[in-house]
Protein backbone atom coordinates (compact mmCIF):
# COMPACT_ATOMS: atom_id res chain seq x y z
CA UNK A 1 0.00 0.00 0.00
CA UNK A 2 0.89 3.57 -1.08
CA UNK A 3 1.81 6.19 0.96
CA UNK A 4 -1.24 8.59 -0.74
CA UNK A 5 -3.24 5.06 -0.32
CA UNK A 6 -2.67 4.53 3.21
CA UNK A 7 -3.45 8.17 4.05
CA UNK A 8 -6.50 7.97 2.44
CA UNK A 9 -7.39 4.74 4.05
CA UNK A 10 -6.29 6.24 7.39
CA UNK A 11 -8.63 9.06 6.83
CA UNK A 12 -11.89 7.02 6.64
CA UNK A 13 -10.57 4.88 9.54
CA UNK A 14 -9.00 6.82 12.43
CA UNK A 15 -9.16 4.29 14.75
CA UNK A 16 -7.01 1.97 12.85
CA UNK A 17 -4.59 5.35 12.61
CA UNK A 18 -5.26 5.74 16.50
CA UNK A 19 -3.82 2.41 17.18
CA UNK A 20 -0.94 2.22 15.08
CA UNK A 21 -0.19 5.78 16.88
CA UNK A 22 -0.64 4.30 20.76
CA UNK A 23 1.44 1.27 19.64
CA UNK A 24 4.60 3.84 18.32
CA UNK A 25 3.92 6.73 21.20
CA UNK A 26 2.67 4.08 23.93
CA UNK A 27 4.88 0.73 23.80
CA UNK A 28 8.20 0.07 25.86
CA UNK A 29 10.16 -2.73 25.17
CA UNK A 30 11.22 -4.87 28.23
CA UNK A 31 14.75 -5.27 26.83
CA UNK A 32 16.43 -3.20 24.14
CA UNK A 33 19.38 -4.61 22.28
CA UNK A 34 22.52 -3.19 23.48
CA UNK A 35 23.96 -2.74 19.72
CA UNK A 36 27.35 -0.98 20.66
CA UNK A 37 28.08 -4.31 21.89
CA UNK A 38 27.61 -6.37 18.97
CA UNK A 39 29.88 -8.03 16.81
CA UNK A 40 29.99 -7.83 12.71
CA UNK A 41 28.54 -11.57 13.04
CA UNK A 42 25.71 -10.46 15.98
CA UNK A 43 24.71 -7.89 13.25
CA UNK A 44 24.66 -9.77 10.37
CA UNK A 45 22.45 -12.23 12.03
CA UNK A 46 20.18 -9.97 13.35
CA UNK A 47 20.09 -7.95 9.61
CA UNK A 48 18.71 -11.10 7.90
CA UNK A 49 16.14 -11.57 11.07
CA UNK A 50 14.52 -8.27 9.99
CA UNK A 51 14.94 -9.48 6.00
CA UNK A 52 13.31 -12.50 6.85
CA UNK A 53 10.26 -11.86 9.20
CA UNK A 54 7.84 -9.72 9.27
CA UNK A 55 6.02 -10.38 12.58
CA UNK A 56 8.67 -11.91 14.32
CA UNK A 57 11.66 -9.86 14.26
CA UNK A 58 10.14 -7.17 16.50
CA UNK A 59 9.32 -9.60 18.95
CA UNK A 60 12.39 -11.74 19.03
CA UNK A 61 14.32 -8.70 19.65
CA UNK A 62 12.97 -7.53 22.84
CA UNK A 63 13.54 -11.05 24.50
CA UNK A 64 15.42 -11.25 27.12
CA UNK A 65 19.36 -11.08 27.08
CA UNK A 66 19.38 -14.40 27.60
CA UNK A 67 17.77 -15.86 24.99
CA UNK A 68 17.72 -12.83 22.63
CA UNK A 69 20.56 -14.53 20.32
CA UNK A 70 19.77 -18.27 20.49
CA UNK A 71 15.93 -17.83 19.18
CA UNK A 72 17.57 -15.28 16.60
CA UNK A 73 19.47 -18.43 15.83
CA UNK A 74 16.41 -20.53 16.23
CA UNK A 75 14.52 -18.86 13.77
CA UNK A 76 17.14 -17.92 11.33
CA UNK A 77 18.16 -21.86 11.35
CA UNK A 78 14.69 -23.09 10.83
CA UNK A 79 14.53 -20.41 7.85
CA UNK A 80 16.87 -21.47 5.74
CA UNK A 81 15.27 -25.25 5.73
CA UNK A 82 12.09 -23.83 4.95
CA UNK A 83 13.86 -21.50 2.13
CA UNK A 84 15.06 -24.98 0.83
CA UNK A 85 11.77 -26.54 1.48
CA UNK A 86 9.81 -24.09 -0.70
CA UNK A 87 12.21 -23.57 -3.32
CA UNK A 88 10.12 -25.11 -6.07
CA UNK A 89 13.01 -24.66 -8.39
CA UNK A 90 15.13 -26.70 -6.76
CA UNK A 91 15.50 -30.63 -7.68
CA UNK A 92 14.25 -33.21 -5.27
CA UNK A 93 17.96 -34.93 -5.95
CA UNK A 94 19.46 -31.91 -4.29
CA UNK A 95 16.30 -30.92 -1.90
CA UNK A 96 16.44 -33.95 0.18
CA UNK A 97 19.74 -34.46 1.06
CA UNK A 98 20.20 -31.15 1.77
CA UNK A 99 16.77 -30.88 3.84
CA UNK A 100 18.40 -34.47 5.81
CA UNK A 101 21.69 -33.20 6.61
CA UNK A 102 21.58 -29.51 7.79
CA UNK A 103 21.60 -30.28 11.34
CA UNK A 104 25.25 -31.25 10.51
CA UNK A 105 25.55 -28.04 8.37
CA UNK A 106 25.22 -25.45 11.38
CA UNK A 107 28.67 -27.27 12.63
CA UNK A 108 30.31 -26.63 9.15
CA UNK A 109 32.66 -23.07 9.37
CA UNK A 110 32.13 -21.53 6.47
CA UNK A 111 29.01 -23.27 4.66
CA UNK A 112 27.20 -21.21 2.48
CA UNK A 113 24.55 -21.75 -0.42
CA UNK A 114 23.64 -20.15 -3.93
CA UNK A 115 21.30 -22.44 -5.80
CA UNK A 116 18.18 -20.92 -4.46
CA UNK A 117 16.48 -20.03 -7.89
CA UNK A 118 16.49 -16.19 -8.19
CA UNK A 119 13.04 -15.41 -6.61
CA UNK A 120 13.23 -17.22 -3.76
CA UNK A 121 12.65 -14.02 -1.30
CA UNK A 122 14.96 -15.84 1.44
CA UNK A 123 17.60 -16.34 -0.35
CA UNK A 124 20.17 -14.25 0.80
CA UNK A 125 20.07 -15.84 3.88
CA UNK A 126 21.41 -18.88 2.47
CA UNK A 127 24.27 -17.02 0.35
CA UNK A 128 25.58 -15.54 3.80
CA UNK A 129 24.73 -18.42 6.02
CA UNK A 130 28.38 -18.13 7.43
CA UNK A 131 27.32 -15.48 10.01
CA UNK A 132 24.61 -17.74 12.11
CA UNK A 133 27.36 -20.58 11.94
CA UNK A 134 29.70 -18.28 13.53
CA UNK A 135 27.08 -17.23 16.18
CA UNK A 136 26.05 -21.02 16.85
CA UNK A 137 29.93 -21.58 18.59
CA UNK A 138 29.39 -19.02 20.59
CA UNK A 139 26.31 -19.74 22.46
CA UNK A 140 25.57 -21.69 25.17
CA UNK A 141 26.05 -25.70 24.38
CA UNK A 142 22.57 -26.28 25.98
CA UNK A 143 20.78 -24.00 23.59
CA UNK A 144 22.75 -24.98 20.23
CA UNK A 145 22.02 -28.88 20.95
CA UNK A 146 18.63 -27.76 21.07
CA UNK A 147 18.63 -25.99 18.34
CA UNK A 148 20.71 -28.90 16.17
CA UNK A 149 18.05 -31.39 17.42
CA UNK A 150 15.19 -29.53 16.38
CA UNK A 151 16.62 -28.54 13.26
CA UNK A 152 17.61 -32.72 12.56
CA UNK A 153 13.65 -33.56 13.46
CA UNK A 154 12.54 -30.82 10.85
CA UNK A 155 14.87 -30.98 8.15
CA UNK A 156 13.62 -35.36 8.32
CA UNK A 157 10.13 -34.63 8.22
CA UNK A 158 10.57 -31.99 5.65
CA UNK A 159 12.45 -34.31 3.14
CA UNK A 160 9.54 -36.97 3.80
CA UNK A 161 7.09 -34.17 2.91
CA UNK A 162 8.18 -33.09 -0.38
CA UNK A 163 9.49 -37.02 -1.29
CA UNK A 164 5.80 -37.81 -0.96
CA UNK A 165 4.67 -34.84 -2.92
CA UNK A 166 6.39 -35.54 -5.81
CA UNK A 167 5.27 -39.05 -5.87
CA UNK A 168 1.42 -38.15 -4.98
CA UNK A 169 -0.55 -35.57 -7.11
CA UNK A 170 -2.93 -34.65 -4.40
CA UNK A 171 -0.44 -33.11 -2.16
CA UNK A 172 -1.55 -33.89 1.52
CA UNK A 173 -3.99 -37.00 1.41
CA UNK A 174 -5.30 -37.37 5.49
CA UNK A 175 -5.77 -34.73 8.25
CA UNK A 176 -3.23 -37.11 9.99
CA UNK A 177 -0.94 -36.46 7.09
CA UNK A 178 -1.80 -32.61 7.46
CA UNK A 179 -1.45 -32.56 11.44
CA UNK A 180 2.03 -34.73 10.88
CA UNK A 181 3.19 -31.99 8.22
CA UNK A 182 2.16 -28.92 10.74
CA UNK A 183 4.29 -30.55 13.61
CA UNK A 184 7.47 -31.27 11.57
CA UNK A 185 7.12 -27.11 10.54
CA UNK A 186 5.87 -25.46 13.43
CA UNK A 187 4.64 -28.05 16.75
CA UNK A 188 8.48 -28.86 16.57
CA UNK A 189 8.86 -24.62 16.83
CA UNK A 190 6.83 -24.89 19.67
CA UNK A 191 9.04 -27.78 21.15
CA UNK A 192 12.36 -26.14 20.83
CA UNK A 193 11.35 -22.77 21.93
CA UNK A 194 9.97 -24.73 24.93
CA UNK A 195 13.07 -26.26 25.70
CA UNK A 196 14.46 -23.05 25.60
CA UNK A 197 12.44 -21.39 27.85
CA UNK A 198 13.21 -23.84 30.60
CA UNK A 199 16.68 -24.14 30.71
CA UNK A 200 16.89 -20.57 30.62
CA UNK A 201 14.16 -20.59 33.65
CA UNK A 202 11.41 -18.01 32.57
CA UNK A 203 8.88 -20.50 32.36
CA UNK A 204 7.31 -23.34 34.73
CA UNK A 205 9.17 -26.94 33.79
CA UNK A 206 5.85 -28.39 33.60
CA UNK A 207 5.52 -26.95 30.36
CA UNK A 208 7.93 -30.04 29.32
CA UNK A 209 5.62 -32.72 30.65
CA UNK A 210 2.38 -31.12 28.97
CA UNK A 211 3.87 -31.30 25.43
CA UNK A 212 0.26 -31.35 24.00
CA UNK A 213 0.23 -27.99 24.97
CA UNK A 214 3.45 -26.99 23.09
CA UNK A 215 2.26 -28.78 20.05
CA UNK A 216 -1.26 -26.59 20.20
CA UNK A 217 0.76 -23.58 20.14
CA UNK A 218 2.59 -24.31 16.71
CA UNK A 219 -0.98 -26.15 15.20
CA UNK A 220 -2.86 -23.31 15.95
CA UNK A 221 -0.23 -20.84 14.01
CA UNK A 222 0.61 -23.17 11.75
CA UNK A 223 -2.78 -24.51 10.25
CA UNK A 224 -4.27 -20.38 10.55
CA UNK A 225 -1.37 -19.77 7.77
CA UNK A 226 -2.00 -22.50 5.75
CA UNK A 227 -5.67 -21.41 5.79
CA UNK A 228 -5.23 -18.27 4.89
CA UNK A 229 -2.28 -18.51 2.51
CA UNK A 230 -4.86 -21.26 0.35
CA UNK A 231 -4.77 -18.75 -2.64
CA UNK A 232 -0.78 -18.10 -2.52
CA UNK A 233 -0.07 -21.90 -2.72
CA UNK A 234 -2.65 -22.23 -5.20
CA UNK A 235 -1.10 -20.25 -7.62
CA UNK A 236 2.40 -21.58 -6.95
CA UNK A 237 1.25 -25.26 -7.54
CA UNK A 238 1.25 -26.34 -3.50
CA UNK A 239 -1.50 -28.51 -1.81
CA UNK A 240 -1.12 -28.23 2.61
CA UNK A 241 -5.50 -28.83 2.54
CA UNK A 242 -5.94 -32.32 3.22
CA UNK A 243 -7.72 -34.08 0.40
CA UNK A 244 -9.66 -35.81 3.10
CA UNK A 245 -11.54 -32.41 3.68
CA UNK A 246 -11.44 -30.82 0.38
CA UNK A 247 -12.96 -33.97 -1.70
CA UNK A 248 -15.91 -33.72 0.51
CA UNK A 249 -17.09 -30.88 -1.50
CA UNK A 250 -15.48 -30.61 -4.88
CA UNK A 251 -14.04 -33.57 -7.25
CA UNK A 252 -10.92 -31.83 -8.03
CA UNK A 253 -8.62 -29.66 -6.10
CA UNK A 254 -8.64 -26.83 -9.03
CA UNK A 255 -13.03 -26.53 -9.02
CA UNK A 256 -12.53 -25.54 -5.08
CA UNK A 257 -11.24 -22.25 -6.64
CA UNK A 258 -13.89 -21.81 -9.48
CA UNK A 259 -16.56 -18.59 -8.44
CA UNK A 260 -19.79 -21.16 -9.42
CA UNK A 261 -18.12 -23.36 -6.39
CA UNK A 262 -18.04 -20.52 -4.00
CA UNK A 263 -20.82 -22.19 -1.53
CA UNK A 264 -19.05 -25.07 -1.60
CA UNK A 265 -15.16 -23.86 -1.31
CA UNK A 266 -16.63 -21.28 2.29
CA UNK A 267 -18.20 -24.79 3.45
CA UNK A 268 -14.99 -26.51 2.93
CA UNK A 269 -13.00 -23.54 4.48
CA UNK A 270 -15.35 -24.06 7.54
CA UNK A 271 -14.21 -26.75 8.40
CA UNK A 272 -10.80 -26.63 8.31
CA UNK A 273 -11.31 -23.20 10.78
CA UNK A 274 -12.94 -26.00 12.76
CA UNK A 275 -9.98 -28.21 12.80
CA UNK A 276 -7.84 -25.52 13.89
CA UNK A 277 -10.05 -24.03 16.26
CA UNK A 278 -9.62 -26.63 18.59
CA UNK A 279 -6.14 -25.90 19.39
CA UNK A 280 -7.44 -22.33 20.68
CA UNK A 281 -7.95 -23.58 24.77
CA UNK A 282 -4.52 -25.26 25.01
CA UNK A 283 -2.81 -22.04 23.93
CA UNK A 284 -4.13 -19.79 26.52
CA UNK A 285 -3.43 -22.85 29.46
CA UNK A 286 -0.02 -23.02 27.72
CA UNK A 287 0.77 -18.91 28.32
CA UNK A 288 0.00 -19.26 31.68
CA UNK A 289 2.92 -21.59 32.00
CA UNK A 290 5.56 -18.27 31.07
CA UNK A 291 7.24 -16.33 34.09
CA UNK A 292 8.74 -13.69 32.24
CA UNK A 293 6.74 -10.76 31.03
CA UNK A 294 9.57 -10.61 27.20
CA UNK A 295 8.76 -14.58 26.81
CA UNK A 296 5.08 -14.31 27.71
CA UNK A 297 5.05 -10.93 24.85
CA UNK A 298 6.39 -13.29 22.28
CA UNK A 299 4.60 -16.02 22.55
CA UNK A 300 1.14 -14.53 22.89
CA UNK A 301 1.51 -11.95 20.01
CA UNK A 302 1.90 -14.35 16.84
CA UNK A 303 -0.98 -16.47 19.03
CA UNK A 304 -3.51 -13.24 18.96
CA UNK A 305 -2.76 -12.08 15.47
CA UNK A 306 -3.62 -16.19 14.60
CA UNK A 307 -7.46 -16.11 16.53
CA UNK A 308 -7.82 -13.08 14.41
CA UNK A 309 -6.93 -14.14 11.53
CA UNK A 310 -9.04 -16.96 11.53
CA UNK A 311 -11.90 -14.82 12.27
CA UNK A 312 -10.59 -12.81 9.32
CA UNK A 313 -10.62 -15.64 6.73
CA UNK A 314 -13.84 -17.80 8.64
CA UNK A 315 -16.84 -17.77 6.21
CA UNK A 316 -15.05 -15.19 4.07
CA UNK A 317 -14.62 -15.70 -0.15
CA UNK A 318 -11.76 -13.91 -0.64
CA UNK A 319 -9.47 -15.83 0.45
CA UNK A 320 -9.66 -17.93 -2.89
CA UNK A 321 -9.60 -14.85 -5.16
CA UNK A 322 -6.45 -13.31 -2.97
CA UNK A 323 -4.09 -12.82 -0.42
CA UNK A 324 -5.84 -11.30 3.23
CA UNK A 325 -3.94 -10.40 6.27
CA UNK A 326 -5.37 -8.02 9.29
CA UNK A 327 -5.32 -4.75 9.22
CA UNK A 328 -2.02 -2.50 10.22
CA UNK A 329 -4.25 -1.17 13.09
CA UNK A 330 -5.73 -4.31 14.10
CA UNK A 331 -2.07 -5.50 14.65
CA UNK A 332 -0.81 -2.79 16.59
CA UNK A 333 -4.20 -2.98 18.99
CA UNK A 334 -3.47 -7.03 19.27
CA UNK A 335 0.27 -6.16 20.04
CA UNK A 336 -0.63 -3.23 22.44
CA UNK A 337 -2.99 -6.30 23.97
CA UNK A 338 -1.07 -8.99 24.16
CA UNK A 339 1.85 -7.64 26.12
CA UNK A 340 0.28 -6.88 29.34
CA UNK A 341 -1.14 -9.75 30.59
CA UNK A 342 -2.99 -13.25 30.65
CA UNK A 343 -6.20 -11.85 31.25
CA UNK A 344 -6.38 -9.28 28.44
CA UNK A 345 -5.06 -12.35 25.81
CA UNK A 346 -8.09 -14.40 27.09
CA UNK A 347 -10.52 -11.14 26.06
CA UNK A 348 -8.63 -10.82 22.91
CA UNK A 349 -9.55 -15.07 22.25
CA UNK A 350 -13.40 -13.97 24.06
CA UNK A 351 -14.08 -11.19 21.20
CA UNK A 352 -12.51 -13.64 17.98
CA UNK A 353 -14.21 -16.04 19.29
CA UNK A 354 -17.83 -14.68 19.23
CA UNK A 355 -17.06 -12.63 16.05
CA UNK A 356 -16.95 -16.03 14.40
CA UNK A 357 -19.95 -17.23 16.27
CA UNK A 358 -21.51 -14.38 14.79
CA UNK A 359 -20.64 -14.92 11.73
CA UNK A 360 -21.54 -18.40 11.80
CA UNK A 361 -23.80 -19.52 9.09
CA UNK A 362 -26.75 -21.72 10.22
CA UNK A 363 -27.00 -23.26 6.19
CA UNK A 364 -23.35 -24.88 7.08
CA UNK A 365 -22.42 -28.20 7.57
CA UNK A 366 -20.62 -27.57 10.42
CA UNK A 367 -22.34 -24.55 12.19
CA UNK A 368 -22.87 -26.82 15.55
CA UNK A 369 -19.83 -27.96 15.78
CA UNK A 370 -18.11 -24.66 15.37
CA UNK A 371 -20.68 -23.08 17.22
CA UNK A 372 -19.86 -25.41 20.19
CA UNK A 373 -15.76 -25.02 19.74
CA UNK A 374 -16.44 -20.98 20.16
CA UNK A 375 -18.67 -22.04 23.45
CA UNK A 376 -16.09 -24.11 24.51
CA UNK A 377 -13.36 -21.49 24.08
CA UNK A 378 -15.62 -19.31 26.35
CA UNK A 379 -15.89 -21.88 29.16
CA UNK A 380 -12.21 -22.42 29.26
CA UNK A 381 -11.66 -18.89 30.24
CA UNK A 382 -14.45 -18.42 32.50
CA UNK A 383 -12.96 -21.14 34.56
CA UNK A 384 -9.68 -18.98 34.66
CA UNK A 385 -10.91 -15.64 35.07
CA UNK A 386 -14.61 -15.73 36.14
CA UNK A 387 -17.07 -12.77 34.74
CA UNK A 388 -18.19 -12.40 38.46
CA UNK A 389 -14.94 -11.71 40.34
CA UNK A 390 -14.58 -13.50 43.50
CA UNK A 391 -12.51 -10.47 44.57
CA UNK A 392 -15.39 -8.24 44.00
CA UNK A 393 -17.72 -10.75 45.90
CA UNK A 394 -16.21 -10.92 48.49
CA UNK A 395 -16.01 -7.42 49.26
CA UNK A 396 -19.84 -7.28 48.22
CA UNK A 397 -20.28 -9.85 51.54
CA UNK A 398 -18.16 -7.21 53.94
CA UNK A 399 -20.04 -4.14 53.04
CA UNK A 400 -23.34 -6.34 53.46
CA UNK A 401 -22.46 -7.23 56.70
CA UNK A 402 -20.91 -4.29 57.52
CA UNK A 403 -24.72 -2.61 57.62
CA UNK A 404 -26.52 -5.20 58.90
CA UNK A 405 -24.27 -4.14 62.06
CA UNK A 406 -24.77 -0.10 61.95
CA UNK A 407 -27.67 0.70 65.19
CA UNK A 408 -31.09 1.14 64.46
CA UNK A 409 -32.88 5.01 65.68
CA UNK A 410 -33.87 4.53 69.33
CA UNK A 411 -37.17 5.63 70.69
CA UNK A 412 -35.64 9.00 72.24
CA UNK A 413 -34.40 9.98 68.75
CA UNK A 414 -37.63 8.82 66.83
CA UNK A 415 -39.68 11.44 69.24
CA UNK A 416 -36.97 14.21 68.82
CA UNK A 417 -37.58 14.23 65.18
CA UNK A 418 -41.19 14.15 65.76
CA UNK A 419 -41.29 17.36 67.75
CA UNK A 420 -39.04 18.60 65.36
CA UNK A 421 -41.49 18.36 62.62
CA UNK A 422 -44.56 19.85 64.54
CA UNK A 423 -42.36 22.92 65.50
CA UNK A 424 -41.22 23.51 61.78
CA UNK A 425 -45.61 23.30 60.57
CA UNK A 426 -46.16 25.85 63.78
CA UNK A 427 -43.71 28.41 62.82
CA UNK A 428 -44.49 28.30 59.21
CA UNK A 429 -48.47 28.49 59.97
CA UNK A 430 -47.54 31.21 62.78
CA UNK A 431 -45.07 33.09 59.86
CA UNK A 432 -48.34 32.18 57.06
CA UNK A 433 -50.66 33.81 60.24
CA UNK A 434 -48.95 36.93 60.80
CA UNK A 435 -48.27 37.91 57.37
CA UNK A 436 -52.03 37.81 56.38
CA UNK A 437 -53.00 39.56 59.13
CA UNK A 438 -49.83 42.17 58.64
CA UNK A 439 -51.39 42.98 55.07
CA UNK A 440 -54.97 43.66 56.36
CA UNK A 441 -56.68 40.27 57.17
CA UNK A 442 -59.80 40.43 59.39
CA UNK A 443 -59.86 37.19 61.24
CA UNK A 444 -62.09 38.87 63.49
CA UNK A 445 -65.24 38.70 61.16
CA UNK A 446 -64.08 35.03 59.67
CA UNK A 447 -64.52 33.99 63.57
CA UNK A 448 -67.82 35.56 63.35
CA UNK A 449 -68.99 33.55 60.58
CA UNK A 450 -68.32 30.50 61.77
CA UNK A 451 -69.68 31.31 65.04
CA UNK A 452 -72.91 32.31 62.98
CA UNK A 453 -73.22 29.07 61.23
CA UNK A 454 -72.89 26.74 63.87
CA UNK A 455 -76.23 28.17 65.78
CA UNK A 456 -77.99 27.94 62.43
CA UNK A 457 -77.05 24.12 61.99
CA UNK A 458 -78.00 23.80 65.49
CA UNK A 459 -81.48 25.11 65.23
CA UNK A 460 -82.03 22.85 62.51
CA UNK A 461 -81.10 19.42 63.96
CA UNK A 462 -81.94 20.44 67.76
CA UNK A 463 -78.62 19.81 69.51
CA UNK A 464 -75.59 20.82 68.48
CA UNK A 465 -73.34 18.94 66.36
CA UNK A 466 -76.32 16.21 66.11
CA UNK A 467 -76.57 14.37 62.37
CA UNK A 468 -79.84 14.68 60.60
CA UNK A 469 -81.63 11.63 60.01
CA UNK A 470 -85.43 10.68 58.78
CA UNK A 471 -88.16 9.36 61.21
CA UNK A 472 -88.80 6.00 60.91
CA UNK A 473 -92.48 7.10 59.31
CA UNK A 474 -90.98 8.65 56.29
CA UNK A 475 -89.09 5.39 55.80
Amino acid sequence: MGVAKQAAYFLFHPNQLRSVIQWKVWHEPVHKRDVTKETPTEKACYHYLDMTSRSFAAVIQELNPELLMPVCLFYLALRGLDTIEDDMTLDLAVKEPLLRKFHKILDQDGWTFDGNGPNEKDRELLVHFDNIIAEMKNVKKAYADIIKDITEKMGNGMADYVVNAEKNANGVNTIEEYELYCHYVAGLVGEGLTRLFVESNLANPQLLVRMDLTESMGQFLQKTNIIRDVEEDWVDKRRFWPKEIWSKYVDNWDDLFAPENREKALNCSSEMVLNALKHADECLFYMAGIRDQSVFNFVAIPQSMAIATLELVFRNPRIFDSHIKITKGDACKLMMESTQNLRLVCDVFRRYARRIHKKNDPRDPHYLAISAQCAKIEQFIESIFPTQDPKMIAAGRSMNANATKEPSMDTGEALLLVAACFAVLFLVGGLMIGIAYYFGARFDRAFQGLESGLRALSSVTGSPGAVPTLGHEEL
